[in-house]
């Protein structure tokens, strides 16, 4: 139903990619990441980020900056939008560009994003059930993002009460499972979510900063930390 790709290969063989959420839409900090050791990128659309504070605009008002994001060559992956998502046309002008996959909370999921050649990468938010969880993962070739804690926990230590949840998720589907950055997660953190089988971690701007400087930093120290490990 949706290509097998090197990304999506490398989420379900074990080898936990970096993936990296740009806390705004800047070639320079996609490059940092890229250089740090990041293997894919996510971009947003339609969508106020929470943790940052900043607005991503329409297709027709992001497409300039996904055009020179697309000459990088890496793997891409975009939040797709709230209330507003793309049209049917827009997701195949995403696809001609080199996305692969979109993420939208599962409330936010409209069927025609499921018709499109974009893998779906539906999120779970901090009020899911167990039962969501089976729902969202019996959506055909999809990926889930565990985006499971609430905003008082944004920038918090992870716990090892956090640890099983996630883990929990894992245990209860057969799908890629992938956990975004909404905690402070240091790189031992991602080698325990590695180990709790976690496809890979999901850097975004409370671990990466908003810097190409802090970009750098973060994402090499990950990286570093899951090649020696």
């Amino acid at each position: 139903m949706y290509a097998t790709t090197p990304l999506y290969q490398r989420l379900t063989d074990g080898s936990f990619p970096i993936i990296v959420s740009l806390a705004r839409h800047d070639l320079d900090l996609a490059k940092a990441a890229l250089d740090a050791g990041a293997y894919a990128l996510k971009t947003h659309l339609n969508a106020y980020h929470r943790a940052t504070g900043t607005t991503f605009g329409s297709f027709a008002e992001e497409r300039p900056f996904f055009e020179e994001l697309s000459k990088l060559g890496c793997p891409l992956l975009v939040m797709a939008g709230q209330e507003t998502v793309p049209t049917a046309e827009e997701m195949d002008a995403l696809h001609t560009l080199g996305f692969e996959g979109f993420n939208v909370y599962v409330d936010h999921l409209q069927p025609h994003l499921l018709q499109s050649k974009l893998r779906p990468m539906p999120a779970l938010a901090s009020t899911s059930t167990p039962e969501d969880v089976t729902k969202i993962a019996a959506i055909p070739g999809c990926i889930i993002e565990a985006s499971i804690m609430p905003f008082e926990r944004y920038r918090t230590a992870m716990t090892p009460a956090d640890l099983q949840r996630y883990a929990q998720i894992v245990a209860a589907v057969e799908v890629p499972v992938i956990v975004p950055s909404q905690l402070l997660l240091t790189p031992d953190d991602a080698l325990a979510l590695r180990q709790a089988g976690i496809a890979a971690p999901l850097l975004g701007a409370i671990v990466t900063g908003d810097t190409p400087s802090s970009m750098s930093k973060a994402v090499g120290d990950l990286h570093k930390a899951l090649a020696s490990a």
